[in-house]
């Protein structure tokens, strides 16, 4: 193993006093990038000089930078649908995993620009799994901006949002049900059959559908469709209260209407047949 000397480090940390760049010592030291950018902060902390945050450090919660609130608000509809937080022992800072059909590439795609509109000093990618894709951001902050995080699933625990989240979704209300719906959701065509003078025919139409196991979840759901006065109902299937039913036609309309389109097709998850 290749280990530095004491005479060649100074060597380096008299270039950097002086003002020369990190990459330019490196490479006229030819010593690793990585090396240099160590000994330069281990220089300065010694030194008592202040070291410079660098912005993917920055949280919008500790250090006050701008957020997205309107994105943010989707993001944590879809965090609340399908998303989880892990900090695995191998990796310096936790990640946040959204895990999305491949069915609806639309959806993984407007996932991965709200968090890079969300965390834009941190990169994003996707890790397949089967028959969808995680949409993954690590970040040394995520517990702030989703304080629902626990150990366990869901459902298992408490979820309640923080006073400053409650106001970002009643000023951003559809914004949040997409997520949610976009996690958790679907529009589907309903039908079912009616007799008429003897004969019997079929009716269609549209409904709404969300389905989480947390009671928690479904109150905050609902709740905020209270609040945009769309009228909805519980669908219990298989003695299971998990369903939340939006079938009346104006608030199926007011919810496409605001549901704005993908890629020229509509956003939520739309399938055929009887439900409930």
């Amino acid at each position: 193993m290749n280990f530095h000397g004491t005479e060649l480090r100074q060597k380096a940390l008299t270039l950097l006093r002086g003002g020369a760049k990190n990459a330019e010592v490196g490479r006229q030291l030819n010593i690793p990038l990585g090396t240099i950018s160590y000994w330069k902060h281990i220089d300065r902390t010694k030194r008592g000089e202040p070291v410079q945050t660098r912005p993917s450090l920055l949280c919008p919660r500790c250090d006050a930078r701008s957020l997205n609130q309107p994105t943010y608000a989707y993001l944590l509809g879809l965090y609340l649908g399908d998303g989880h937080i892990s900090h695995y022992a191998k990796h310096k800072v936790p990640s946040l995993m959204i895990t999305l059909d491949d069915a609806w590439p639309g959806i993984q795609d407007e996932a991965e620009a709200a968090l890079r509109s969300v965390f834009p000093h941190n990169a994003t990618c996707r890790v397949r799994t089967k028959g969808a894709h995680n949409i993954k951001v690590y970040f040394k902050h995520l517990n702030c901006l989703f304080p629902q995080h626990g150990p366990g699933k869901k459902h298992d625990r408490k979820i309640a949002l923080e006073p400053w989240q409650q106001k970002i979704v009643d000023a951003h209300p559809w914004a949040f049900i997409r997520g949610l719906i976009h996690s958790d959701g679907c529009r589907i065509t309903n039908w079912t059959t009616r007799l008429v003078r003897g004969e019997r025919k079929r009716y269609e139409y549209p409904r709404y559908f969300f389905t989480n196991v947390s009671d928690d979840i479904r109150q905050i759901f609902t709740d905020t469709l209270d609040r945009l006065g769309i009228q909805w109902t519980h669908c219990t299937r298989h003695g299971n209260p998990y369903n939340i039913s939006v079938a009346r036609k104006a608030c199926v309309t007011l919810m496409d209407t605001r549901d704005c389109p993908i890629n020229g097709v509509t956003g939520v998850v739309e399938v055929s047949g009887v439900l409930c």
